[in-house]
């Protein structure tokens, strides 16, 4: 198959978590024997680690009028290109609705990848943007042939389940062989980590803050943030690292006992997940602590996993809990063998198979 790749209104890095999965689903693609090329439409960037492909960049330091028509015309450009690739099949991952791009359907099958609540999620976006995606989400959904949903929470949702469309579950996946189980340090106060970024409420970084103030006999550190203005005053036992890129956040993996993964999905009405964060955490062997139903972690039967509920106040209720098994995971490493399920190659395999069945029922019209 030949497949164009969309990401929308994004810029894709190397060494960004969106990033490095689109990544790894265009290499497993390729290593089975199809053509791929990505094309990412964004808010223009110099940033030499942009994934390669395609790019259509609109101003980003100007007014909301300006921006705005500079998105359209990026997409318009985008979309030209596109026709000239002459795909067999388009997957994009979902974003707000731009002028003309409905007519992507007319290039080839597209099938979208679904990775939360877009009703819920944009609402943090403010009234305009939150308003304008309710109004124009359906011009793509209605247009596509398949959707890839990273959790059966999704594929069931009457937010994506009413445009009837063909669905596959898909979890987030990571490829094992790109990286090391780390050896587990020797610490006798634990040392939990967490890895994120501003701006996204479900992280609940507030309530790891809240973990660090009510037990001192742990050590906390926090990736992604580097101050975080609504707290006057952090604890001593958390220490907040910025951003940090891959090589310099591993040596921070490679010291903590557990990492914790969302803590607050309810803030935008999920309770099943698998976020990229987690699989990342557990490549690398890390034991795991998370908030949510996971799509494919809850399958297994393993110590090295807690979950706790997905409420405002879980880390009131089971912070013990989390402490305590904090100790008992001092000196332990996942088990890769027991993570299996959540390797890309698996997972790709079955994504392809549905691009195919797609493909088979267009023919079919």
């Amino acid at each position: 198959m030949r497949i164009a790749y969309i990401s929308l209104h994004w810029p894709r890095t190397f060494y960004s978590g969106v990033g490095k999965k689109i990544h790894r689903h265009i290499k497993t693609w390729e290593s089975l024997g199809h053509e791929v090329r990505l094309f990412t439409h964004s808010e223009d960037t110099r940033d030499p680690n942009l994934l390669p492909g395609e790019k259509f960049f609109y101003p980003s330091q100007s007014g909301i009028a300006q921006r705005e028509f500079g998105r359209i015309r990026a997409a318009k450009e985008m979309l030209g290109a596109i026709e000239r690739y002459q795909p067999d099949i388009i997957y994009l991952r979902y974003g707000i609705y731009i002028v003309s791009l409905n007519r992507l359907a007319a290039i080839a099958p597209i099938v979208e990848e679904i990775n939360t609540d877009d009703v819920e999620q944009h609402k943090e976006l403010g009234f305009i943007y939150s308003s304008y995606n309710r109004l124009t989400r359906g011009f793509f959904l209605r247009s596509i042939s398949g959707l890839s949903c990273v959790s059966k929470e999704l594929a069931e949702s009457s937010v994506f389940k009413k445009y009837r469309k063909n669905t596959r579950v898909i979890a987030n996946g990571i490829s094992l062989s790109g990286f090391n189980s780390l050896v587990a340090p020797n610490n006798n106060i634990p040392k939990i980590l967490f890895i994120g970024g501003p701006g996204h409420s479900w992280h609940g970084v507030d309530k790891i803050i809240t973990l660090a103030k009510t037990f001192s006999d742990i050590k906390l550190d926090i990736i992604g943030y580097d101050h975080l203005p609504e707290f006057t005053e952090l604890p001593k036992n958390l220490t907040l690292h910025g951003y940090l890129q891959t090589e310099k956040y591993l040596s921070i993996f490679s010291k903590a006992d557990v990492a914790i993964s969302s803590l607050a999905m309810h803030r935008v009405s999920l309770n099943e997940a698998s976020p990229l964060k987690s699989r990342e955490y557990l490549a690398c062997g890390l034991p795991m602590i998370y908030a949510y139903k996971d799509t494919d972690l809850d399958k297994l039967d393993v110590d090295f996993l807690l979950r706790i509920p997905n409420t405002e106040d879980n880390i009131i209720t089971h912070g013990k809990l989390i402490r305590n098994f904090a100790y008992k995971m001092r000196g332990r490493r996942v088990d890769r063998k027991e993570i299996e399920i959540i390797n890309t190659q698996f997972k790709e395999k079955k994504r392809l198979a549905f691009f195919e069945e797609i493909l088979q029922k267009a023919k079919q019209k």
